[in-house]
């Protein structure tokens, strides 16, 4: 881990005083994003160039006195500064949440819409493989190689380097639970180093956690000092007077420290959340979910697309599927089996069996027998009722491929809450019936954040947080996450 070549210090009491750690990583990790955006856009526009113009430059027709070759440098060059214009490696969105990846959208998007509109305004025969093929690749490479660092960066915060040092500042009780929310996403980089309270004792802990609390808030600086720390995270259950929160941020020093203020809102997606300064006061709007007819349509549509495009391209593994099913055990190929779905209209949810014929006639006494009859989520450990067919399809998901069928009739969604059935949803609380306010899916963030290792209270609040807070780029995430659960499952998948 970078820090300060600053030599540490001692207090009078003899404690060591650390040097806070600096943002060094920060721009190292953005100058190795700035050498593979440069090397990845160069290589796009120049191999443009040459498979659709050939390896000899000439002028642009139009404008014969700029050839493809200048052309291409000044592409090159836009797109690198559209890459910056648009923030794609600020300290705020690199490593972490999906702004990154729309920064770096966004910013090709309106470049290329721009090029359009000034050749056509300008008359100038600009090549349209710059359109057709350095878009769309371009995109897609810088996309993925930003998945790569990302990568990278995970791996080298597991090892404890390239991590934001947090110092927390409030109610015991509320800094617990944010520790508890930050140390649940190790991937942001957030690592709490210590705490300070109102009524903070030096020798305590926050609970059973093991974090120090470092004293009250008049030993913030010294608690910085002793613990190294580059971030101060404010709870907004601290109840502090915005007078007093504003001489603590004097005390830090710029370009070293920095201050960050928790809200006292959880689950909220970063689209919602919109910050506007009026008369010296940062007013925080946060939108309420709403699903219009463009939201409607746009998911609706790209379920279509997505479940049609697959059912083509899998039918090999259905008919596969269907003879294994077939030779294991008698019975029927298919099961179908009622859900609750949207506004809690009931549906057929289909699958591969997976199970002996009448398995569900035994389910109550399982869940009896296990002692989880009264749990609205209806999962039997070790259960006898699959078959050695049926615990390969289970484990891998391909027993819930049928469902691409109920995706493209309209009755599920790619991605949502999971549908349950009735006697479980007859045990959902208020909260938990929001969870019928969108279409039911094949996929969702607790079955990619755990699937049947999350208890009940941790899935309903992933599905809840996707249902307040959908949007496209989130389900095309979930997909992609999907189907790495799905090539390895791992040991919560059953």
């Amino acid at each position: 881990m970078t820090v300060h070549a600053t030599e540490p210090r001692r207090t009078e009491s003899g404690s060591i005083l650390l040097p806070p750690v600096a943002d060094r990583w920060q721009r190292d990790y953005a100058t190795r994003l700035v050498i593979s955006d440069f090397v990845i856009v160069t290589l796009t526009v120049f191999g443009t160039q040459v498979f659709w113009l050939g390896s000899h430059t000439r002028g642009v027709a139009g404008a014969d006195y700029l050839d493809y070759t200048w052309l291409s440098l000044l592409l090159i060059a836009s797109w690198m500064l559209m890459l910056s214009l648009y923030g794609t490696r600020s300290p705020r969105v690199i490593g972490y949440g999906s702004a990154e990846y729309r920064a770096i959208v966004d910013g090709a998007l309106r470049l290329f819409g721009l090029i359009a509109i000034v050749s056509y305004l300008a008359m100038v025969d600009v090549s349209r493989g710059y359109i057709l093929i350095s878009m769309p690749l371009g995109l897609a490479l810088l996309i993925l190689s930003r998945w790569a660092w990302r990568a990278w960066l995970r791996g080298r915060r597991r090892r404890g380097e390239m991590i934001s040092r947090v110092l927390l500042i409030g109610e015991e009780e509320a800094s617990e639970r944010i520790l508890t929310e930050l140390n649940s996403q190790p991937a942001a980089g957030y690592v709490v180093v210590g705490a300070c309270s109102p009524s903070g004792l030096v020798g305590g802990t926050l609970g059973d956690t093991g974090v120090p609390v470092l004293g009250n808030l008049d030993h913030m600086i010294d608690a910085l000092r002793v613990t190294g720390a580059d971030t101060v995270l404010i709870s907004g259950e601290s109840g502090l007077p915005a007078g007093k929160v504003r001489e603590l941020s004097w005390q830090l020093e710029a370009g070293q420290h920095h201050l960050i203020m928790a809200p006292n809102l959880t689950d909220i997606g970063g689209p919602r959340i919109h910050t506007r300064p009026v008369a010296g006061l940062p007013l925080m709007h946060v939108e309420t979910p709403r699903y219009t007819g463009r939201q409607v349509v746009l998911k609706r549509a790209f379920d279509i697309l997505g479940s049609g495009t697959l059912l083509l391209l899998l039918s090999p593994v259905f008919l596969l599927i269907m003879l294994l099913v077939r030779l294991s055990s008698p019975g029927p190929i298919f099961y179908g089996q009622e859900r609750i779905g949207l506004n809690g209209k009931p549906f057929q949810m289909l699958k591969f069996r997976s199970m002996i014929p009448d398995a569900d006639d035994m389910l109550a006494e399982l869940l009896a027998q296990q002692g989880t009859s009264d749990t609205p989520l209806f999962k039997v450990e070790n259960d006898p009722r699959i078959t050695k067919v049926g615990r390969v399809l289970r484990k891998y998901s391909l027993d819930e491929l049928p469902q691409l069928v109920n995706v493209f009739l309209g009755s599920m969604s790619l991605v949502g809450p999971r549908p349950q059935r009735e006697g479980e949803v007859e045990l959902y609380d208020d909260a938990a019936r929001r969870r019928l306010i969108v279409k039911p899916g094949m996929s969702g963030l607790w079955q990619v954040s755990g699937r049947s290792a999350l208890s009940w209270e941790d899935a309903i609040r992933l599905d809840l947080y996707y249902v307040e807070n959908w949007s496209l780029t989130g389900d095309v995430n979930i997909l992609l996450r999907t189907f790495k659960a799905v090539v390895a499952p791992g040991e919560t998948a059953h």
